[in-house]
């Protein structure tokens, strides 16, 4: 454990790398102003070019991606958003934001939804060197993957098929311009071509699922995919409220939001326990599923929709092409 101060230095100065002729956007919201005050004080240190936008200045939450931000976006060099999520803002805020950002060929983003106190002084505190070197030895192993198999004591039982014309991507805190990564960082992710068996998601959920309901571990998520889609009829989850909502959200939200868009491996190993905050999570070692955007900007791929929501899959044993990756959440280094 580290402090905010040792986090936010690291967003700035390790991450992101801002310089003093560079112009910064920093976006947060009330709950999170503590640290978006603290990265603004960092950023100005350097330069005197900041705009910084508290989302509850343009209304109240759920909020439209305002013309404002996206106009600074444009013009900046690096850009920070530290917020909380509300439902609904995917699609009426985040993925406005993103398209804006991916639109911004020399832009680096830093993306930190449901940014804490407690993962500033954790997983953004981790290693970075040896999260870049642990990501790096994962994508060797798995960029020509043809096949990649899932298994968990809890059932779990899945195989994600790869296509050549999609990409891997590392995700290690080393923001590049062109581009956006979350932070805390910690992945190696692409967009599979199909999934087939079953997915049992006992970690926590994505979007607004995580802050409502956190662990998974007593009422965990299982559904089989096949052909790459989820299948209504076979979701279950002991908490009935939780099944419902979703249900609704993967089946109901549009024609691509019950697709698996991502499969990601976590490679942060500095993280030794789950917080329930999707954020950091994600980053543990371990594998993350997606229903929804397989980011295509990103990936390659040639649909989209407008839900991502990510199942955290915990103490997975990883089977790379019949070769064994992780086993029960442990990395099989060579």
């Amino acid at each position: 454990m580290g402090t905010i101060e040792q986090g936010v230095r690291q967003v700035i100065g390790n991450c992101l790398r801002i310089k003093a002729d560079e112009g910064v956007v920093i976006i947060t919201d009330r709950q999170t102003n503590e640290i978006g005050q603290a990265l603004r004080v960092a950023a100005e240190k350097i330069t005197g070019d900041v705009q910084f936008f508290l989302m509850e200045d343009f209304g109240t939450r759920p909020i439209t991606f305002p013309a404002g931000i996206a106009e600074a976006l444009q013009r900046a060099d690096v850009s920070i958003y530290a917020a909380q999520g509300a439902e609904g803002e995917l699609q009426t805020f985040r993925r406005p934001m993103l398209q804006a950002i991916d639109a911004n060929p020399k832009l680096r983003h830093a993306h930190m939804i449901g940014i804490t106190p407690q993962i500033m002084t954790d997983g953004m505190c981790s290693d970075y060197a040896e999260i870049q070197r642990v990501s790096k030895w994962v994508y060797e192993n798995v960029k020509g993957a043809e096949a990649i198999r899932v298994v968990t004591a809890k059932g779990c039982d899945f195989t994600a098929r790869f296509s050549r014309d999609l990409k891997w991507l590392i995700s290690d805190g080393d923001i590049q311009p062109g581009r956006w990564k979350n932070l805390p960082d910690g992945e190696v992710f692409t967009a599979p071509a199909t999934v087939d068996g079953r997915v049992v998601i006992d970690g926590c959920l994505g979007d607004y699922f995580t802050e409502r309901y956190a662990s998974l571990a007593d009422t965990p998520v299982t559904v089989d995919v096949r052909g790459g889609r989820a299948v209504r009829e076979t979701l279950r989850c002991d908490n009935e409220q939780l099944r419902g909502e979703l249900a609704a959200y993967v089946f109901e939200t549009d024609a691509n939001s019950d697709r698996v868009g991502e499969f990601a491996i976590g490679t942060n190993t500095g993280l030794t326990r789950l917080i329930y905050n999707l954020l950091q999570d994600e980053k543990f070692p371990g594998v993350h599923i997606a229903f929804g955007s397989p980011y295509p900007t990103k990936t390659g791929a040639t649909w989209d929709s407008s839900a991502h929501v990510d199942g955290v899959i915990i103490t997975p044993s990883i089977y790379v092409d019949g070769r064994t990756l992780m086993d029960q959440g442990r990395f099989c280094f060579d």
